[in-house]
């Protein structure tokens, strides 16, 4: 229970907005280039203001929230119970390399159970500008994916992703996990 509280903390936390505040236009200009590999990056950008102002930097801003929320929702109660049930069977306190397998497992399935919402995100900042997925409409962009490419559609590079959430839920989580460690260590031996 504690967790769950110590969790929905976070999920109110101003941070996640202000994290997406830098993260979107980054993605934004990220994903474009990777669609017109020919165009320099700076190219990009300055289209993009140009083109669509301020608010183009920022276009998949709500559904990058929205896709946030329910990874957090998944992969880090489902971190926390492979952490204590770890725990459990082996009779003492996960060691951190530990809770970095239990991260990546957590990661990897939490990418996967939202990647559609991943799909979405990608399709509303690559629209054509003026168009209905421009518009950011997350309900929008999943049914049009389902119409035209089924399923498959809406798992679209489940795999790669998967890869690089678990390995970043080995690394940060991991680290995270050593780093407690560390301080509840120092916080004991300071009077």
């Amino acid at each position: 229970m504690e967790y769950m509280l110590a969790f929905l903390r976070l999920l109110l936390d101003p941070f996640l907005m202000v994290a997406c505040l830098i993260r979107v236009p980054s993605e934004v200009v990220k994903q474009r280039a990777q669609v017109s590999a020919s165009t320099r990056t700076f190219q990009i950008f300055s289209n993009i203001l140009y083109e669509e102002g301020i608010q183009g930097l920022y276009r998949g801003y709500k559904s990058t929230v929205l896709r946030e929320i329910p990874f957090s929702l998944v992969q880090f109660p489902l971190w926390e119970s492979l952490k204590a049930l770890w725990s459990w069977r082996q009779d003492h306190v996960v060691d951190s390399w530990q809770s970095a397998v239990c991260g990546a497992f957590a990661g990897g399935f939490a990418a996967a159970v939202t990647t559609p919402l991943d799909v979405a995100k990608t399709r509303i900042m690559l629209a054509k500008a003026g168009s209905s997925t421009a518009d950011g409409n997350v309900l929008s962009a999943l049914h049009g994916v389902w119409r035209s490419q089924g399923l498959a559609g809406l798992f679209a590079g489940v795999f790669p992703r998967m890869a690089a959430i678990s390995l970043g839920g080995f690394i940060f989580l991991g680290a995270y996990d050593r780093t407690h460690s560390l301080l509840l260590e120092v916080g004991r031996k300071s009077p």
